[in-house]
């Protein structure tokens, strides 16, 4: 068996680190063997933090047969306003629906609110003449005479990127293509992007704000794209290149290169999506999911066994601001700013924050010894003893005690506090953000987490994870192998997926399932030629189905799992019982009510090589081989212990211990809390048991 065409990379660009995870099936005993790798992410230029990562984990990349890449540079140039000039055409009259936007205004008693400024100015908003009805029927015919003296003016005006967004487009994306290849003709060097290429659904408002915004980041996108398949290219690369999506799926190079709106939430979704596929590998499909990286932390919810995806999509949403809609699908999240790097700060009332500000990578927390000189959440584990401060990041930088004594010092002084107590305030303020954060996804959507295993994952989520699901009085925490790079894993876990959506109001009554399952048919057929357009073949296709669904005369809907095979009468009720009980659960009541069909969201996946985990072989070593020493950590609200130090990489399926211990890895800590028992699976994954009952047995158990 060649070696050739069985490695698997998958690399992602996060805030603060480029990770990289790399598969590689060995040729001999047919075991898979993972390598793992960090290294500075490095903006703006993204794609030399994945070269460089490349490098570091020596990866041959001629033999790489898949290659999966998620990145934050679409995000980046939208919070950092670093995308290109756009302007917008839209349907005559409707030139002031960005401004306009919605009465969602967070700081509601705030008499001097501005709503955000939009991407395109007033003078770059233009429009044409004509008319489709919201049931796909023209009301008044297409203008296309005054695009010539409007591309022009944006000629002149040094706009970089065209956007589209007619009226009712979602219903019939007639006119809205005819003004796309009008302006392709008339100037076919400009980027140009309409609406009904990114979504068929309804609401004008954040239709257009989507199309706007992968305009702007479209030409940046593309750029950086076709530089990292150039620059892997020039390494020898022949295998294939996807890039993950923030629908959970990764697609290909040239489609996210033409809608890169598609990326917002690439890197998220893959650590989401990872988690699920571990909990249908482990036997725990309802999972809360953890991501504590160097610079935020997110989390989501997955219920039997499934990622909710979501088009109610917002950036720079606020308590001060309504912030930006993208309707694309994403998966459902929720992002606070605390990570390794998260800043404390004391405010101008004397009390402690932690974050949202961050060190980044450069200069990074004070222990660095980078120039940081302000305390982080990764100084103040240190300062606890939680991190080993001789194996530092794994040993690659030698902790810089001294700084994070003088990081401490100001704000001990300012709090009437030693260091230490202040080191405790801040993991115990980072823990009580990210509760909260873990609440929003769970407690206020209707589920209890007590129902739900935690899994945590980056490089600060094991560090943190037993004390938020104490918190929660979650009975389990599961830290995946490798969970410092996990995002990563999980795209290799991906498949090729697009999510169709479709408008079409009708109500859900046993005489309209035709007309449900020919706007099914009609919307698999478009996404089977999207693919065999690509090469792929139907057989390798297979749909997901879901229904959006409300009672008559609401305004927002509930998502429904459909049914495989032809709707009828039975499916049709079947379909409105599910609604009633997802709709109970959310809002915690049920109507008596019509249900109102809004409109299909069909999922299409196509499988790419999607990785096979195997269990990991075992030598027969024993728990003692793996004990690195003992040393006093500081559990801040449990006290001091004498923590049991094991060696991450020695541990193997099988083995048991209590703690208090630590696991230390290469690329993070696990703290094991009083009480805890702790297990290691068959595939390398660290469970643990929460609470005291019961005894934890020593040793390789039989």
């Amino acid at each position: 068996m060649s070696a050739i065409n069985t490695i698997r990379v998958a690399t992602d660009v996060g805030g603060t680190f480029t990770d990289l995870v790399y598969f590689r099936t060995d040729p001999v005993s047919g075991h898979q063997q993972v390598v793992t790798a960090k290294a500075d992410t490095t903006p703006p230029n993204f794609e030399r933090g994945v070269l460089d990562v490349i490098a570091r984990a020596k990866v041959p990349v001629r033999e790489v047969a898949f290659l999966a890449h998620g990145t934050t540079v679409v995000i980046n140039a939208l919070t950092e306003r670093k995308g290109v000039k756009v302007a917008l055409i839209t349907t005559e009259g409707f030139r002031d629906t960005l401004e306009i936007a919605r009465g969602n205004r967070p700081d509601f008693f705030n008499l001097g609110y501005r709503k955000p400024e939009t991407f395109v100015p007033r003078h770059l908003r233009r429009e044409v003449p004509g008319r489709i009805g919201p049931n796909g029927e023209e009301r008044a015919a297409l203008d296309l005479s005054v695009l010539p003296a409007i591309v022009a003016d944006f000629r002149r005006e040094g706009v970089a990127a065209v956007a589209i967004c007619l009226l009712h487009a979602y219903a019939n994306p007639a006119h809205e293509a005819r003004v796309l290849d009008e302006v392709q003709r008339l100037w076919p060097e400009v980027s140009v992007v309409a609406s009904h290429q990114i979504t068929r659904e309804w609401r004008e408002y954040e239709r257009s704000n989507t199309a706007v915004l992968s305009a702007f980041v479209q030409p940046i996108a593309e750029r950086y794209l076709a530089g990292l398949k150039r620059g892997l290219s020039e390494e020898g690369l022949a295998g294939q290149l996807y890039v993950m999506q923030s629908n959970c799926g990764v697609d290909s190079i040239e489609r996210a290169s033409r809608i890169p709106i598609t990326m917002v939430e690439s890197g998220p979704a893959s650590g989401f999506w990872g988690a699920a596929e571990l909990g249908r590998l482990i036997g725990e499909p309802n999972i809360l999911a953890l991501d504590i990286g160097g610079t935020t932390a997110k989390c989501s919810l997955i219920e039997n066994g499934q990622v909710r995806i979501m088009t109610d999509y917002w950036i720079e949403r606020s308590a001060t601001s309504a912030g930006y809609p993208i309707m694309v699908p994403v998966v459902d999240l929720v992002e606070i700013g605390n990570g390794g790097g998260s800043i404390a700060w004391i405010d101008e009332f004397g009390k402690l924050h932690v974050g949202p500000k961050s060190a980044g990578s450069t200069p990074g927390p004070a222990a660095y010894g980078r120039g940081g000189t302000q305390a982080t959440t990764t100084d103040a584990n240190l300062a606890l003893r939680r991190i080993n401060p001789e194996y530092f990041c794994g040993g690659a930088i030698e902790a810089d005690l001294g700084a994070v004594e003088r990081a401490l010092a100001p704000l001990a002084q300012g709090l009437g506090m030693s260091p230490v107590e202040v080191a405790r305030g801040i993991v115990r303020i980072a823990n009580h953000n990210m509760v909260n954060a873990l609440k929003l996804v769970s407690m206020n959507r209707g589920h209890d987490p007590r129902d739900f295993t935690l899994v945590a994952f980056g490089g600060g989520g094991p560090m943190h994870a037993v004390a938020l699901a104490t918190e929660l009085n979650m009975r389990r925490v599961v830290i995946p192998r490798a969970a410092d790079v996990f995002s990563a894993w999980g795209m290799l876990m991906s498949e090729l997926r697009r999510d169709y959506f479709l408008s079409r109001l009708t109500t859900l009554d046993a005489s309209h399932a035709g007309t449900i399952d020919g706007l099914l048919g009609e919307t698999a057929a478009n996404a089977l030629e999207q693919f065999g357009a690509e090469g792929i073949a139907p057989e390798r296709v297979k749909f997901l189905r879901y229904a959006k669904l409300r009672y008559e005369n609401q305004e927002h809907h509930v998502e429904v799992a459909l049914p495989d095979g032809a709707l009828d009468a039975q499916t049709i009720a079947a379909i409105a019982s599910a609604f009633h009980e997802a709709y109970e659960r959310e809002y915690t009541y049920r109507l008596d009510a019509a249900i109102e069909f809004v409109g299909l969201h069909l999922v299409a996946l196509a499988d790419v090589g999607k990785l096979q985990p195997a269990k990991l072989p075992t030598s027969g070593r024993t728990l003692e081989a793996t004990l690195k020493g003992r040393r006093e950590v500081d559990y801040a609200t449990q006290g001091v212990h004498a923590a049991d130090i094991y060696d991450g990489a020695l541990l193997e399926a099988g083995m048991r211990f209590a703690g208090p211990a630590v696991i230390e890895t290469s690329g993070t800590t696990i703290l094991i809390h009083p009480g805890n028992r702790v297990r290691i699976d068959d595939y390398g994954n660290v469970i643990i048991d929460l609470g005291t009952d019961g005894a934890a047995t020593q040793g390789v158990q039989p």
